[in-house]
């Protein structure tokens, strides 16, 4: 008799069986329980969590007959009856799986809608499953959609799909949809102990942690691995041999390397490499499992009371915690993102085992310092100067003794001058700071002083300014007791965007070939003579030299110069009675009819411009109102 894998071997029979899809269980009981039976299904889900399974259990629980015959529609099949035995064995002609990976065709569906018009044969209803149904094909979709939207009374539809994003919203419209959510490693570690359990294997509790983990929330993962690591023990699961199969570092290894790099022990995070390289564990292995320990740890740092609730089935629970104690938090967080991203680049590194040693080490190196460390990395220049305040009268009198003599700063004008604040009767003036003369504002109420571009207005000293002795001003300087205002640059509002504007053309001398060459190529644009490259090379070109039979053309670009464009320009300067034939030569153009429609151009909207600045209305509103106008927003009639 020939072997069955547990995969399938295990497979659910009923909704009963299921696990970890208990959302969808309880709908789907619930509506044939009721009756309320809609005609189009889809389940959606990765690989391995029971798409094609709830779809045949399904398919049973519509035409079950029960065991004597004269069962309905149940959300309990019986698995014994007729049309439950043939669609478990994958024979009952009126269920049809079409797998649409290799299927996709508007052939191979209209095969299918084919067959909707005929009753069922043996059942009650007719049940077309369509697995990977985004892999169809557009016309396939629009083949389907209106046997999807109304399809007779006794034909359901039921469609599964890994990538719902590629399905169309009008087949997404059309189907009740269901999330089949990937199985946590609890669930799988739980249904894993059963299946063993029944099988008679032996397994220890490590082991299938370990699978339940490399499953990754696939059941039917789990069980092919099991199958897998069965064979490799040869008959029972050990936790090291499991390991060694996956190629998963040892927790020690991991536990090791997050305290090195805790206390900072280069030397113990490259040996610790090293033995990985030896042993022959996966790189990409190692830094998941860190991954895993570090999120386990921020979880235990974050929430400190999960650490007596933590789970005491599993022996790394009091590692971790130790672990979470000896790091500070930030330091975790800072370790599970280069972790993370490490992962992404060994594949760039010239060795697998090479990279991972450069994630550590780079672990090691962006490790966050001390405070005080940190103060001294950041600022490293020397502490200020004592301000005056807080020098004592032997130091003030000490340095008063020894400065230079200056002259005292010039007295603020009186335009300047403000009201002092008034004393609180709380506060003293201090001994050894000097008063504030009440003709000088404090800084914080100094006014704003308002000057128009081009307005000259006095300059006053800051208020406790040291002053500075006189210097002699220099040839053309403004004088010391008043300054030119300068226009500040105005930033145009939210939504407005300034458009560069492009260098000014220097303007082009008078020629009568030019004035010529210009209305001529003017004429012919508008009449739609030329178009294309031959528009292009008449607008970017100069004539030079007129003959009775020959015009001599030169322009800036060898790409202009095409036999084919040359020739329906000539053409067109035929037809519009200049026969001549025209050479091209290569060199700078200083006049061209583009140029001078673009100096054109500039020249009208420097007049528009100015007209609208020089308007009366247009002043008056800037001047009560504040009002701007947004630069690249005018443009000439």
């Amino acid at each position: 008799m020939s072997y069955l894998v547990l995969a399938r071997k295990y497979r659910p029979r009923n909704f009963g069986e299921m696990v970890g899809q208990e959302h969808v269980v309880q709908a789907l009981t619930n509506a044939l329980t009721q009756q309320r039976l809609h005609h189009a299904y889809l389940f959606t889900g990765t690989r391995g969590v029971g798409k094609t399974t709830v779809s045949r259990i399904l398919a049973k629980s519509l035409n079950c007959q029960g065991p004597d015959g004269k069962g309905g529609i149940t959300a309990t099949p019986c698995g014994v009856c007729q049309a439950c035995t043939d669609i478990d064995s994958g024979r009952f002609v009126d269920y049809t799986e079409l797998d649409a990976a290799s299927n996709r065709g508007v052939d191979e569906v209209q095969g299918l809608l084919e067959q909707a018009v005929y009753k069922p044969v043996q059942g009650r209803f007719k049940v077309f499953m369509i697995d990977e149904v985004h892999m169809l094909t557009n016309t396939a979709f629009n083949a389907m959609l209106k046997t999807l939207e109304e399809p007779p009374e006794y034909l359901k539809f039921v469609l599964a799909t890994t990538d719902p994003q590629k399905v169309p919203v009008t087949v997404l419209s059309r189907c009740l949809q269901f999330n089949l959510r990937p199985m946590a490693p609890e669930t799988v570690l739980e249904h894993l102990t059963r299946v063993l359990g029944a099988e008679q294997v032996a397994a220890e509790p490590g082991a299938l942690r370990l699978l339940a983990r490399a499953a990754r929330g696939s059941m039917r993962d789990a069980l092919s691995l099991t199958d897998q690591a069965i064979a490799y023990g040869n008959g029972e699961l050990v936790e090291g041999g499991v390991r060694q199969m996956l190629g998963s570092a040892d927790r020690g290894h991991v536990h090791a390397l997050i305290e090195a790099l805790a206390l900072g022990d280069g030397r113990t995070v490259v040996e610790t490499a090293e033995a990985l390289r030896r042993d022959g564990l996966s790189a990409a292995s190692t830094l998941e499992e860190m991954t895993s320990v570090l999120q386990a740890m921020a979880v235990l740092q974050a929430v400190p009371s999960r650490t007596a609730a933590a789970d005491g089935a599993d022996p790394d629970a009091a590692e971790v915690a130790r672990l979470a104690a000896l790091m500070p938090a930030d330091e975790t967080q800072l370790l599970y993102s280069l972790c993370l991203h490490g992962r992404g680049e060994l594949g760039l590194a010239p060795d697998e085992y090479a990279g991972l040693t450069m994630v550590l080490l780079r672990l090691l190196a962006f490790k966050p310092a001390g405070e005080g460390a940190a103060a001294e990395k950041k600022s490293p220049l020397k502490a200020p100067a004592e301000a005056p305040a807080a020098r004592t009268p032997a130091t003030t009198a000490s340095a008063s003794a020894t400065a230079p003599a200056v002259e005292p700063a010039p007295a603020p004008l009186p335009a300047r001058a403000a009201t002092p604040r008034p004393s609180s009767d709380t506060e003293a003036p201090s001994a050894t700071q000097p008063a504030m003369p009440p003709s000088v504002p404090a800084p914080e109420e100094a006014p704003a002083l308002q000057a128009r571009p081009g307005q000259r207005v006095p300059v006053v000293d800051a208020p406790l300014r040291r002053p500075v002795a006189d210097r002699a001003p220099a040839a053309g300087a403004v004088p010391r007791d008043e300054v030119l205002a300068v226009p500040l640059r105005v930033q145009p509002p939210p939504g407005a965007r300034e458009l560069p504007r492009e260098t000014a053309l220097a303007p082009i001398p008078p020629s009568e070939d030019g004035d010529f060459w210009h209305a001529t190529v003017t004429q012919l644009v508008l009449a739609e003579a030329i178009g294309a490259l031959a528009r292009e090379l008449a607008l970017q070109s100069q004539l030079v030299a007129r003959d009775v039979d020959q015009w001599l053309l030169r322009v800036e670009r060898e790409t202009l110069n095409q036999p084919a464009s040359r020739e329906k320009l000539q053409n067109a300067l035929a037809g519009a009675g200049h026969a001549v034939r025209i050479a091209i030569e290569i060199g700078a153009v200083n006049d061209s009819p583009a140029r001078r429609n673009r100096l054109a151009a500039e020249a009208r909207q420097r007049a528009a411009e100015e007209a609208i600045h020089n308007d009366p209305e247009v002043q008056s509103l800037m001047r009560q109102w504040d009002a701007r106008i947004v630069p690249g927003t005018l443009k000439p009639a």
